[in-house]
């Protein structure tokens, strides 16, 4: 049966309601990535007051590492999904590959750095890398706000 002969197959328009909270799901990542910011500018001064300055900075470390981390991957992904669908894409398999490589060594550089100078420093740092797993659950906690608003 088709959609000619069936008007049910045939898929119902969005609402206006629908179309505004899919336009408010594709700012996620902007949002994210400013709570990160913010969270982090309010966790440091925490650790701070808790640890002293070798913790803060620490902290600071392990937070800056995390924000460039997700603007990386966010790049990444854009990119490969640019190169799967795209099939004239301009973007080079190799240089996606690379850009995740580099993340991690990023990563695994600085928590060496900070393991050897100091431990407390280095558990501040382990603790700024988890600022995106806060930034998050405060979207998610956001999003199920606006969606059962």
């Amino acid at each position: 049966m088709t959609e000619a002969e069936n008007p049910e197959l045939s898929p119902a328009e969005p609402s206006a309601a629908d179309l505004r909270l899919e336009a408010f799901s594709a700012r996620a990542l902007p949002r994210m990535f400013r709570t990160m910011l913010v969270v982090s500018v309010l966790l440091v001064a925490v650790a701070f007051w808790r640890y002293g300055w070798l913790g803060a900075a620490g902290f600071a470390a392990g937070a800056a590492v995390s924000c460039i981390n997700f603007r990386a991957l966010q790049r990444s992904v854009e990119g490969l999904t640019e190169r799967i669908v795209n099939q004239q894409s301009r973007e080079k398999g190799g240089r996606i590959v690379l850009r995740f490589l580099v993340r991690y060594a990023l990563v695994g550089v600085a928590a060496y750095a900070i393991f050897i100078g100091s431990a407390l420093a280095f558990r501040g740092f382990l603790w700024g890398l988890c600022v995106p797993v806060t930034a998050m659950m405060i979207e998610a906690g956001f999003e199920a706000y606006v969606a059962f608003r």
